[in-house]
């Protein structure tokens, strides 16, 4: 229960930011923050990361829908065996794929804002941030902690 609180939660901030994007930011357009680095920019995203399957929104939905049911499955099904950082990364994949879901579902496309111009040309925001991140912490977990049940084996434990 205790993740899909966290989840839920991680959700509504992302979706309340999006609300306010839309209310405020869409007729501005673009604020810039830092100018020419830093802008938060409305942006309407009709595909996936870097606008990448654009207007292929069923499959981009049921793609996220899936991943998260196995997502969730797995976390609930193995939640002992899996360590914070493993916990974590799941969470914020499922928290981040929702949020973007969500859009899809109501909206048509994804709302985005965060523009980091001296970076690259991609206008991004708060779920992608959590899949992102997420997706770091999942590397860290198989890189660091995916072979302790084989360690765990091997020494008799």
């Amino acid at each position: 229960m205790i993740y899909e609180i966290i989840i839920a939660i991680l959700i509504a901030i992302d979706q309340v930011i999006k609300v306010r994007v839309l209310n405020g930011l869409k007729t501005v357009g673009t604020i810039p923050i830092i100018n020419d680095v830093f802008h938060l920019t409305y942006v309407e995203n009709r595909g996936a990361a870097f606008g990448m399957l654009k207007n292929q929104q069923y499959f981009l939905a049921l793609v996220a829908l899936i991943a998260t049911i196995i997502a969730l499955g797995y976390l609930h099904k193995n939640r002992e065996r899996i360590n914070i950082v493993g916990k974590a990364s799941i969470i914020m994949i499922v928290a981040g794929a929702i949020g973007n879901l969500i859009d899809r579902i109501r909206l048509g496309f994804v709302v985005d804002y965060f523009d980091f111009r001296i970076i690259w040309q991609y206008v991004f925001n708060f779920a992608d941030v959590l899949i992102v991140c997420g997706t770091i912490l999942l590397c860290i977990y198989v890189i660091l902690y995916s072979d302790e049940k084989k360690i765990e084996v091997k020494h008799g434990k």
